[in-house]
């Protein structure tokens, strides 16, 4: 009798949970169908009165939101494509490749993932700066497209690859690139999937890095936009509810279609391991 009521509880704890979870996002996106005003007030509605188009309308026809909305699908779509190409690599010739100063240029990068990246924004920006990358889309991207975290991840699940099929490979007579196309790729497959998606969201929902280099308007991205927004139309709460829609929308629904995917790379580790 106990363990019914007990799994009972708990659905209702998760269901609780779920709700508390979804509320903002349902009212956000309740909220961009409102009427000039209707948010504000007291208490505020659940449900618009009459739903109306107009907030999305204005940020397509005069705030210049589809522009800076291709430009982060742009940006994001780059810096993930290069970034699992160049993770994939890195990792598995830390995992499987033998060189001279391996482990000891690993540990220097896995002791550099401790400094906060707010850090090297300085540095890094002079560094763009020198290379005439300030206000360019090379600017956001190439400080992006291979991070530690991301070697490190591809170098672990990388380390599950039988060292036996890789000498096999070898003496068959197939080369380091052949060996990577046909055997590494399809064994990392579930991690890079997972990389992909932390790697699209972390770059679309980037502020400070290209608020930092990017200084033409035309240039901006989603979430600058917004902020840029934010401060026209600080009173306009459903613009700004539509705004953060279309910043929210396209990666929830990038999650959604790779979720199973997803959960099974993050599960890789711990089953292999």
């Amino acid at each position: 009798m106990r363990e019914p009521l007990a799994r009972w509880l708990l659905h209702v704890l998760l269901l609780g949970a779920v709700a508390l979870t979804l509320m903002p996002l349902l009212w956000m996106l309740s909220a961009s169908f409102m009427t000039s005003g209707e948010a504000s007030a007291l208490p505020p509605p659940l449900l618009p009165g009459h739903g109306t188009l107009a907030n999305y309308r204005q940020l397509f026809a005069q705030q210049n939101i589809g522009r800076c909305l291709a430009n982060s699908l742009w940006l994001a779509s780059i810096t993930t494509a290069l970034s699992l190409v160049l993770n994939s690599l890195a990792g598995y010739a830390f995992a499987k490749l033998r060189f001279r100063g391996r482990e000891p240029l690993l540990r220097v990068l896995l002791a550099a993932l401790v400094i906060p990246s707010q850090v090297a924004m300085l540095p890094l920006f002079l560094m763009m700066k020198w290379l005439g990358l300030v206000n360019t889309y090379a600017g956001v991207v190439i400080p992006a497209m291979a991070g530690i975290f991301g070697v490190f991840l591809v170098r672990q699940s990388a380390l599950a690859i039988p060292d036996e099929l890789l000498e096999a490979a070898r003496i068959d007579g197939a080369g380091e690139m052949r060996i990577f196309q046909s055997i590494v790729l399809p064994a990392l497959r579930p991690i890079l999937v997972t990389l992909g998606v932390l790697t699209f969201l972390g770059s679309w929902n980037d502020f400070m890095w290209p608020l930092i280099v990017l200084t033409d308007q035309n240039l901006y991205t989603l979430p600058i936009a917004l902020a840029t927004l934010s401060r026209e139309h600080v009173q306009d709460n459903e613009l700004m509810m539509a705004g953060a829609v279309l910043t929210v929308l396209p990666v929830l629904l990038l999650f959604l279609a790779l979720q199973r995917y997803y959960i099974r790379g993050i599960l890789v580790g711990s089953v292999k391991g």
